[in-house]
C-alpha cells in the first residue's frame, strides 16, 4: 500500500463519506482489484464505519453541558482589552498623541530655565527684568520667561509672564494678562498658543 497512488486513500474516504465522483469511483475499483493491500485497508475501514452506525448514544445526565462550560478557563483580561484596542483604533491613536505631545510639552516645561522675552522698541531688559518704561507704548504682544515684567507705560497687546513675577495696571493693558506659574497652566498656555499660531500660519 505505501507504493500506491497517495489519491486511492483519498478517495476511499470520498467512497465511505458518498461524495466520490464516478471517474474516482471506477478508479477506485480498479485499484481495488488489483491490490490486496488497499482491498484490506478499504474492509477495516467498512468495518469501523459499520461499527459507529450500530452504538447507540449514550444518555448524558443532567446539567453535563453546564458543567463542562463552567470548568472551562475563563478568557483572559488581556484578550478582552487587546479586543477593545482593536476595535476603537481612533480613540488608541489619539490617547497615544496626548500622551505623547503632554510628556514632549512637560518635558519643554521642565528645560525652560532660562530667562527670554520677546523684543519690542521702547522696553528696558536688565538681568531678569523687563520694564515697559513710563510715556512708551508697545504695539504687540509681550511674553516673559523666567523674569520679571514692570509696565508704567502702555502695551497693546496680550501680556503673558512665565514663572515670574507681573506688576503693572491692568488699565496699562489693552489685551488679555495671564500669568503661569505651574505645570498645568503652562501646559493649557502652549497648547493655545501652538493653535492661535497654527490657524493664523493657515
Amino acid at each position: 500500500m505505501h507504493t500506491c497512488p497517495k489519491e486511492i486513500v483519498h478517495y476511499m474516504h470520498e467512497r465511505l463519506d458518498g461524495e466520490i465522483s464516478s471517474e474516482h469511483d471506477r478508479v477506485l475499483t480498479e485499484h481495488l482489484q488489483t491490490c490486496p493491500d488497499c482491498q484490506r485497508h478499504m474492509d477495516e475501514l467498512n468495518r469501523v464505519v459499520y461499527l459507529v452506525g450500530t452504538l447507540q448514544a449514550m444518555p448524558v445526565p443532567a446539567g453535563f453541558t453546564e458543567r463542562v462550560m463552567f470548568r472551562l478557563p475563563k478568557p483572559k483580561l488581556k484578550s478582552g482589552v487587546q479586543r477593545w484596542l482593536r476595535r476603537h483604533p481612533i480613540l488608541v491613536a489619539a490617547a497615544l498623541f496626548m500622551i505623547l505631545m503632554s510628556a514632549s510639552l512637560l518635558s519643554g516645561y521642565n528645560d525652560r530655565s532660562a530667562f527670554s522675552v520677546t523684543e519690542h522698541p521702547g522696553m528696558v531688559v536688565e538681568g531678569d527684568c523687563v520694564t515697559v518704561p513710563a510715556g512708551q507704548t508697545v504695539k504687540g504682544d509681550i511674553v516673559v520667561t523666567n523674569g520679571d515684567l514692570v509696565i508704567d507705560g502702555k502695551v497693546e497687546g496680550d501680556v503673558t509672564v512665565i514663572n515670574g513675577k507681573y506688576m503693572a495696571s491692568t488699565a496699562n493693558v489693552t489685551g488679555q494678562i495671564e500669568e503661569i506659574d505651574d505645570t498645568f497652566e503652562w501646559l493649557w498656555y502652549t497648547i493655545k498658543d501652538g493653535t492661535k499660531k497654527l490657524f493664523t500660519f493657515e
